[in-house]
This record gives structure tokens, C-alpha cells and sequence, in this order.
């Protein structure tokens, strides 16, 4: 794939990532709030609720409280508002080939769709079936953190979007992922849609400013 696969040291202020759209030239005077990168992010056996319940194995992180993140880990009970189905390749795809169609789809894809991620994105790290990648958003520079994890018999993929910053995420976090399960389900893919149907929270609270 042509697509880099590098670890990100301290950026420039004024620094977009190489694929932004041409505009975001217009904002590069302005100081990037990318807020501080996570340090508990990746696959780790976690606790799923206040009562101390473990993870089978290991997952990623879940969301907390805000409507801003959406993931496939968490308290069935609690965590409704945020939580999403695992996505599902092909039955007789590999690991191998799983991994390799979501970068290609990493690669293709478009920064400012829907009017989010204007300021592009890049893949940090891609190992062992685990993807990280940060998203910027156009004016302010702001980073969530996208996360993509294949299971090892390839069966299933657990993911997880969330910014960093603020309360709300005026959807990008929806529109993100939503893009990303179009393109997959376009390939034989399981992967389901965050409607107002299916998390009427998290959009309710995201429509009131």
C-alpha cells in the first residue's frame, strides 16, 4: 500500500496533516487544539462498568459519558448511547486480507466529507491486526482518535472513534464512521449505520447547538 504508516512526534503549530484540503492554508495561523494524545487507547482486558466486570479478552477502550465517541466496548446496560456493533468481513476473508482492505479504505479516504476532517489524517500505527489513526478537523486543528482492532481469526473488527476535546462532536464522529461502513458494506461487509434510530441520544444531544 502506498499509504504511510509513521509514529507522530510534536507537530508544527501551524502543521496540517500532507493529505488536509487545500483550504485549510487559510487556518494555518491559527494554534492547533489538538489536545493531549491518549495514553490508554490500543487493546487491553478492561473493566466494562462501575461493578468492576472484566472484559473475555482484550478490547479497546469504551466512551465515556459525553456524546462524542462512539466504540464497540462497554456495559450493554450503561453504555447504550455509545456503544456499536463489531463489524463483520467477509466469512471466508483472512486476518491478513482484513487488515489490508481497511487501509486501503483508510487510504481512499476523502477529508472534508460531509464537512468533517478537513484537516486530514494519518495512520500512526498498523500492527498485528491492531490500526490507530488520527483525524483533524479543518479551522482548529482538533484530533480524534479512530481506532480499528481485527480479531485473530479474522471474524470481526472492533472499533472505535472519539474526540478528545469538548462535550458534543456535531456529529463527526457519526459521519466518520458512517462513511467508513458505506465503503465496507459496499465490499460484503456487516457493518451497521449510527442513525438517529439506532442512538437517538447521542444525536438528540448533538442537534441542540
Amino acid at each position: 500500500l502506498a499509504l504511510a504508516v509513521t509514529c507522530l512526534g510534536s507537530m508544527d503549530a501551524a502543521e496540517a496533516f500532507p493529505n488536509a484540503m487545500p483550504e485549510a492554508a487559510k487556518f494555518s495561523d491559527r494554534p492547533k487544539k489538538r489536545g493531549p494524545e491518549p495514553k490508554d487507547i490500543g487493546l487491553s482486558v478492561r473493566s466494562l462498568n462501575m461493578e468492576g466486570d472484566l472484559s473475555d479478552g482484550p478490547v479497546l477502550k469504551g466512551c465515556k459519558s459525553s456524546p462524542n465517541c462512539f466504540s464497540t466496548s462497554g456495559d450493554p446496560q450503561f453504555d447504550v448511547p455509545s456503544l456499536i456493533t463489531p463489524w463483520k468481513p467477509p466469512a471466508t476473508q483472512s486476518k491478513e486480507a482484513t487488515v489490508a482492505q481497511l487501509l486501503k479504505t483508510i487510504e481512499s479516504y476523502p477529508p472534508g466529507q460531509q464537512g468533517v476532517d478537513g484537516g486530514g489524517f494519518k495512520v500512526v500505527k498498523s500492527k498485528e491486526g491492531y490500526i490507530y489513526t488520527q483525524f483533524e478537523s479543518l479551522k482548529n486543528g482538533y484530533i480524534d482518535d479512530v481506532e480499528f482492532a481485527v480479531a485473530e481469526d479474522g471474524s470481526e473488527v472492533q472499533v472505535r472513534s472519539s474526540s478528545r476535546l469538548g462535550y458534543l462532536d456535531f456529529l463527526v464522529n457519526a459521519k466518520r464512521l458512517n462513511w467508513f461502513a458505506d465503503a465496507l458494506r459496499a465490499d460484503g461487509w456487516a457493518a451497521g449505520a449510527i442513525t438517529s434510530k439506532s442512538h437517538p441520544d447521542y444525536f438528540q444531544q448533538n442537534a441542540q447547538y
